[in-house]
């Protein structure tokens, strides 16, 4: 039974020998341990941190590209409403365009239809004496054509003069 009850020699170097263990580990093995599980709870507190940041900025730079794609979308509905104002305009401007060209061809066409009128009445009234001074000669060869009614037609027409100047 020796075995199942250690002796008190053997009790003293076993305890010697474990607080001599214990002191050595206390003085050098437990302060680096300690430093090292520390050094990690930083660590492990420092990443937490940083993916906390990192977590906010991520937040951050989706709300400046949501505020960013607002401000393109309004700046977008913006330049299709200048585009279509401009539209307008220069629609509206070619059709006034278009209106005053229309207005100074019509005015041109009714001075040269004007003036082909009174062009045709002239050469209508050049043609009309002509024919009626050839007409008039005409009539007048056959009417005096014996000496007596030459004389007959002299004699009348200074009744007529005469008449005329009474």
């Amino acid at each position: 039974m020796s075995l199942l009850t250690p002796d008190f020699g053997l009790v003293f170097w076993m305890l010697l020998c474990f607080l001599i263990v214990l002191v050595i580990l206390g003085k050098f093995g437990w302060p680096v341990i300690i430093g090292m599980i520390n050094e990690r709870g930083d660590y492990i507190e420092k990443s937490l941190e940083a993916a906390s940041e990192a977590n906010e900025k991520l937040k951050n730079i989706k709300a400046e590209a949501d505020q960013i794609l607002a401000d393109a979308k309004s700046d977008r509905l913006e330049i299709v409403s200048e585009a279509k104002k401009l539209r307008d305009q220069i629609i509206a401007e070619a059709k006034n365009e278009a209106e005053r060209e229309a207005a100074k061809i019509k005015e041109a066409t009714a001075r040269e239809i004007q003036q082909e009128k009174e062009n045709a009445i002239k050469e209508i009234r050049s043609q009309m004496t002509e024919l009626s001074v050839g007409v008039a000669e005409k009539v007048l060869r056959r009417e005096l054509s014996d000496s007596n009614s030459q004389a007959a037609l002299i004699n009348s027409l200074l009744d007529e003069i005469n008449v005329a100047k009474s």
